[in-house]
């Protein structure tokens, strides 16, 4: 045998072990494809949140006045009286009487309206608002601790990953949908 071919055969069985023992550790030390998840925490934040709460309310007020200067009232408070003043006096007495009859029959009618026009009230319904603050939760992600190979450590995600994270040439890939265990 040829040095030269001695020596090509050796390299080449060199090399050949080289590749074997190279796709060998690959092979039994390939990089994890997921993390595993040991625990799952949701983070979340009390919010106070502003909201109006409106219902119906039953208000009573006076009712609306049609006669708000009492004409009607002290108009037949005058008539009354008048009339009744006539009836008591005789001559020059009579005519004094029904002034006097219809001046206070004037006043006695126009308080009596007015005493009227207060008490007459009407009740309706209403509706009210108020507004109210109640306590709500606001989720901001959740504190997930995993398992990489011997490492153990500790990540905020926006979802649920459900028991592993896919890793990608040694990170974690955070983004994307819930891992569904095989």
């Amino acid at each position: 045998m040829n040095k030269s071919m001695l020596i090509g055969l050796a390299g080449g069985a060199a090399a050949a072990t080289a590749i074997g023992g190279v796709a060998g550790y690959q092979v039994l030390h390939r990089a994890p494809g997921y993390a595993q998840v040991i625990s799952v925490q949701e983070v979340d934040q009390n919010v106070r949140v502003r909201h109006k709460v409106c219902g119906e309310q039953a208000v009573t007020r006076e009712a609306p006045v049609q006669d708000g200067n009492r004409i009607a009232g002290t108009a037949i408070g005058a008539l009354l009286g008048g009339v009744l003043g006539n009836q008591i006096g005789n001559g020059g007495g009579r005519t004094l009487a029904t002034i006097a009859g219809a001046a206070a029959g004037g006043y006695a009618g126009n308080e009596v309206q007015g005493n009227m026009q207060r008490s007459d009230r009407q009740t309706v319904m209403e509706t009210r608002c108020r507004m109210e603050y109640s306590n709500q939760k606001k989720l901001l992600g959740y504190n997930v601790t995993y398992r990489l190979g011997p490492k153990t450590g500790v990540v905020r995600m926006d979802h649920d990953p459900g028991p592993r994270i896919p890793v990608k040439d040694g990170q974690l890939v955070l983004t994307g949908t819930r891992v569904n265990p095989s």
